[in-house]
């Protein structure tokens, strides 16, 4: 899972305990709520070493953006890879993300959130966070057999997650209405009959 267990502090180097406290805790508390004094005192790092490797808290948050990309990527496609033995299609996605939406360190999607709050200031977070979207695509595209609208149906099933994931941020426990999963699962199952029908007539 994406919480898997990290090094501890004394395996890592200044720059990794710095990245990896400000990825904690931007994840957690929210990039603009997180001040850079809080990373230091957490990193158990001086001013001096942070600074010497992030010149600036815009330098640290394209850094945050660019780590959580590599752990969040790498997890993804190990879960399809679990999950596919289990289910086939676009509705291998249904399980994946209920592993990453039981996860108690939880808060949505850490590229929709920051766009969210730096994206009318910060320009660079929207460049990261659509290559970061439109690499989740290309592994949703190899769930799905080639065929001419393999794209189209990757980026719908894209937005399906991505409605999922925004609507699991905002749900109660004990919600008795539909949840973010069941939705999700509706949406990936209709898309997968889509494609079945298709290949009857790509085949």
């Amino acid at each position: 899972m994406i919480s898997s267990i990290q090094p501890t502090q004394a395996e890592l180097s200044a720059r990794e305990r710095i990245l990896l406290t400000a990825h904690d805790l931007f994840y957690c508390d929210g990039v603009r709520a997180t001040g850079i004094d809080k990373v230091i005192a957490e990193a158990r790092v001086t001013k001096v070493t942070f600074y010497r490797h992030f010149p600036s808290k815009n330098d640290l948050i394209r850094a945050y953006l660019d780590y959580r990309h590599e752990r969040w990527m790498n997890w993804f496609v190990d879960a399809i890879n679990r999950y596919q033995a289990q289910t086939k299609g676009l509705s291998t996605l249904v399980p994946v993300m209920e592993e990453w939406f039981t996860n108690p360190v939880y808060r949505g999607c850490a590229f929709i959130n920051t766009v969210s709050e730096l994206g009318g200031i910060l320009p660079d977070v929207i460049d990261i966070s659509s290559r970061h979207k439109h690499d989740m695509m290309q592994v949703i595209a190899g769930l799905i057999p080639d065929c001419p609208s393999r794209e189209l149906l990757a980026n719908a099933a894209e937005i399906a997650v991505d409605g999922a994931i925004v609507k699991a941020q905002l749900e109660s426990k004990t919600d008795a209405e539909p949840t973010a999963l069941q939705g999700l699962s509706t949406l990936l199952s209709a898309l997968d009959n889509v494609i079945l029908d298709k290949n009857t007539i790509w085949m």
